[in-house]
């Protein structure tokens, strides 16, 4: 296939990612960090998530640039050694070759401008800071867009079920799609490959909803009155980060909603780029809250659009009419 090396790649960089953050997380987050709200730890995984990432694209894939959420200038800062130190001993650990210097080049790959012309990959090393520090929801996101549109995207989701069925059971999974090749799941900690798809459900008022725990991501009001709207009166599936697209892609859900919550607010491609891919290859739809499909040819953001919804598609335009009602906006 077309993309088999970079998926290849993608995927061995993310498991790489996922397994540095679960042993940050289990390092540096405790209750004594919880109580005192330091976001310490997420930084160290942040940062040394994107590292590892970044300096596997670019042994690969040396001509491909990379949009991502980090720049390296504040582990730059004197004042801010010790997080450095913390970052490099744990990227080391997994590719001991990379010195601090290159560590930080590779972080600072992350700056591109993004946009139509060419390849490049987006990243988000860690989607869901609140959800890492609380040991629930978190994603590592990485797509690859050539020519403005979206080709191939890897979800690593740590802490969610391998099987929806078995909540209680292993946890860790990766979701991946590329164009035309439809999604599948497989297990961080193993090699089964599981195709997914997206529900059947064709009445709204049947559909789950998964929205963010956050009410400053997106607007729980506003999502509220869009299932009364449908008639939907199951509670809300809440997680953070992009799991949210897995939880529609695999089936446990059939409406994601993530609704403005202040005017003039540009979506970043990285937050949304690989989830689109798993949801629209595993027989989903995802556009902003007009109905447009994503843009993600315009640089780093989604200027031209507004808010997102990704659903089974079989439901997708009754949502998009429930929310103009809802928000009362015209279409």
């Amino acid at each position: 296939m077309v993309y088999d090396a970079e998926k290849r790649i993608a995927v061995e960089a993310v498991i790489e990612a996922c397994r540095l953050c679960r042993e940050v997380q289990a390092a540096l987050v405790s209750a004594e960090t919880l109580d005192k709200k330091d976001r310490s730890p997420v930084t160290v995984a942040d940062f040394g998530a994107q590292a590892l990432v970044s300096a596997r694209l670019a042994g690969s894939f040396p001509r491909d640039p990379l949009v991502g959420e980090e720049d390296a200038a504040q582990l730059r800062d004197p004042a801010n050694a010790e997080t450095l130190e913390k970052v490099v001993r744990h990227v080391q650990a997994r590719q001991s070759a990379l010195s601090a210097e290159q560590v930080l080049a590779a972080i600072d790959r992350g700056t591109h401008a993004g946009g139509v012309e060419g390849r490049c990959w987006t990243l988000d090393p860690i989607d869901g800071t609140k959800g890492f520090l609380r040991g629930e929801q978190y994603a590592v996101a990485l797509a690859l867009l050539e020519g403005g549109e979206v080709q191939l995207g890897v979800l690593g989701c740590p802490n969610l079920p391998v099987d929806p069925d078995r909540p209680d059971g292993p946890t860790g999974c990766v979701f991946v799609a590329v164009r035309g090749e439809g999604a599948f799941s497989r297990p961080i900690d193993g090699t089964e490959r599981r195709a997914i798809r997206v529900t059947e459900v064709v009445k709204p008022a049947e559909a789950a909803f998964c929205e963010s725990v956050e009410s400053a991501h997106s607007s729980h009001s506003d999502s509220a009155k869009v299932a009364e709207i449908l008639g939907v009166t199951v509670p809300p599936i809440r997680i953070d980060s992009q799991c949210k697209y897995a939880a529609v892609a695999r089936g446990e859900a059939s409406i994601y909603l993530r609704l403005p919550t202040r005017a003039g607010y540009e979506e970043k491609i990285w937050d949304h780029a690989a989830g689109w891919a798993v949801v629209t290859e595993a027989g989903g739809r995802v556009t902003d809250i007009h109905g447009q499909a994503l843009d993600f040819s315009l640089g780093r953001t989604l200027r031209n659009n507004k808010g997102v919804v990704a659903t089974n598609g079989r439901v997708h335009d009754r949502v998009i009419e429930a929310i103009r009602q809802a928000i009362a906006e015209p279409a």
